[in-house]
């Protein structure tokens, strides 16, 4: 008895998970939505600005780099020049923050994961045909570019049964972690992108300014100022 009260709980509790995702997500792509509109309109104004700025930019730094060359050069020439000697360029090993037996782990769990998951398992049925491909990107998203403790959750998630679409006897064996936490962490995940969405400046432009166009003037006397110092600095190479 007290195992059945247990499972309905749990199923409560992911249900309202769930729906709190739901409504988080949803906060998340509005705020996006904004900033992707009034990002485009600032581009629509400065477009003329912004390229100008970018190519005196670009100039600028081929100036300075030919500058130290022609410096280098001229030192070469020079009588107390020596060649610099014992110097080797060491390439910098890219740091994944995972060990290899962790990535080994890894590809475990999602090779297992996408066995089951895999949208042509249900084709017959086209809700869980649709879910399952969520759940697949989802699970590719998080092999890709989450630490293996998602994965793990995500991986327990699945295999707890607590999703939307049946998976096979087979898969009911898989052995999982004891708690599924996954949507937990999923929630405190797009919480923290909204917190972040917020926090960008334009975002901030949009909500905290009484007249959010006035940004416009704003970013127009900046261009202005900055093409002004890039022309004085080119002004050899135009």
């Amino acid at each position: 008895m007290s195992n059945k009260k247990l499972t309905s709980t749990d199923q409560t509790d992911q249900k309202r998970l769930r729906e709190q995702i739901q409504i988080f997500q949803n906060e998340l792509a509005e705020i996006q939505k904004e900033t992707r509109n009034f990002e485009a309109l600032l581009h629509t104004h400065l477009s003329d600005l912004i390229v100008e700025e970018q190519e005196l930019y670009t100039l600028y730094k081929q100036l300075k780099k030919a500058k130290k060359t022609k410096r280098l050069e001229q030192k070469k020439r020079g009588k107390n020049y020596k060649e610099p000697k014992g110097l080797q360029i060491i390439a910098e090993q890219k740091k994944t923050g995972i060990s290899s037996e962790q990535q080994k782990e890894k590809k475990r769990l999602y090779r297992e994961a996408i066995l089951h998951i895999h949208p042509d398992k249900f084709s017959m049925n086209k809700k869980e045909t649709e879910i399952a491909t969520e759940m697949t990107s989802r699970l590719i998203e998080i092999y890709k570019t989450e630490s293996l403790e998602t994965l793990q959750a995500y991986h327990t998630h699945i295999f707890k049964g607590n999703t939307e679409i049946n998976l096979d006897a087979v898969a009911a064996k898989i052995k999982v972690l004891p708690n599924d936490n996954y949507l937990q962490q999923e929630k405190e995940r797009i919480q923290k992108a909204i917190n972040l969405a917020r926090n960008k400046e334009l975002y901030k432009v949009i909500t905290e300014y009484k007249n959010p166009l006035t940004f416009i003037d704003e970013l127009k006397d900046y261009y202005e100022d900055r093409i002004l110092k890039l022309k004085k600095r080119t002004r050899k190479g135009l």
